[in-house]
């Protein structure tokens, strides 16, 4: 197995950071892996050459992380300056479906983990109003983000919530807030705090992975793509944008996530007709692509085929 190959694409006068895994096999499907929050392709670190046995496989840096261009985030009511950005799923997903279209050019197996797994549907929603259902074969969705600090979401969180979100509305739209938070947290200790929050085994909580995820906090605009979501109060949900897909969507869940609830990941599985499987990998939490990774590449390996 070789590294990825780092390549740079521009992207609505941005630079985009994105990886490639070239196959040496004959399938005709790609894939495109997308990093959840605060990550990087990095993240796919034990992932991505495995799936290239397979199939060529794509690692990309959404816009504000990682390699890719960190511009100043807009909020919906704020002036629209030059360079600023409006960080939404609607911007990622077009980050990514533009990618598909541009730079993959061949059927394509979306992967992606947190918020990217909401990036994932977003775009394969895009992809077909585009006219092209064909270039997104399917997704899987590695403990996808509920996002259960959205407005629509109000009803299954408690009373008192409801008391207190103006006053944190009005909080985290404040740059000076925002950006003490984040370099807050920020912090090579922090970042391995909360990562043993995110692998509850422990796994591969290793020094690699904090400086993976500590390099880019250090770039000027780190602060930005931070700022802009976390004032995403009104934006898609998973859910909806799986009520009319047509394509197939795998779920892929770590038992113990901390964030995510299992239990709502297998209501969707229930209740939602695009979705074929859910895969629980035990003792795993929000990130089981990178905590463990061979359980997880082997079904990977195995939607590839069946794809």
């Amino acid at each position: 197995m070789t590294e990825p190959e780092p390549f740079l694409w521009t992207w609505q006068d941005a630079t985009i950071g994105w990886s490639r895994s070239q196959s040496q096999g004959s399938t005709d499907l790609a894939v495109l892996l997308i990093h959840g929050f605060g990550a990087n392709t990095g993240h796919w670190r034990f992932n991505q050459p495995v799936l290239a046995e397979q199939a060529t496989t794509y690692a990309i840096d959404l816009l504000g992380f990682g390699r890719s261009d960190q511009p100043r985030a807009r909020l919906k009511d704020e002036p629209n300056t030059a360079g600023s950005v409006h960080y939404s799923f609607d911007l990622w997903g077009q980050q990514v479906a533009d990618f598909c279209r541009e730079v993959i050019q061949q059927p394509v197996l979306l992967v992606g983990n947190s918020i990217g797994g909401v990036v994932a549907l977003q775009a394969a929603q895009m992809l077909k109003q585009k006219s092209e259902p064909s270039l997104c074969q399917g997704l899987v969705l590695i403990d996808c983000a509920q996002r259960l600090m959205d407005d629509k979401q109000l009803a299954t969180q408690p009373a008192w919530m409801a008391w207190i979100r103006p006053l944190l509305k009005t909080l985290v739209r404040q740059r000076w807030l925002s950006t003490a938070l984040f370099r807050n947290a920020a912090r090579p200790g922090v970042i391995r705090q909360v990562l043993k929050q995110a692998y509850p085994s422990g796994m591969n909580v290793d020094d690699d992975l904090v400086q993976l995820l500590y390099e880019p906090t250090r770039r000027p605009g780190a602060a930005e793509a931070f700022r802009g979501f976390i004032n995403l109060f009104d934006d898609v949900l998973a859910p909806d944008l799986m009520a009319d897909l047509d394509l197939p969507v795998n779920l892929i869940w770590g038992q113990d996530d901390p964030w995510e609830p299992i239990a709502e990941a297998q209501r969707w599985k229930e209740t939602i007709a695009c979705i074929h499987s859910i895969d629980v990998i035990e003792s795993a939490g929000h990130c089981p692509h990178d905590e463990k990774p061979k359980i997880v590449n082997n079904i990977l390996l195995k939607l590839v085929c069946n794809t």
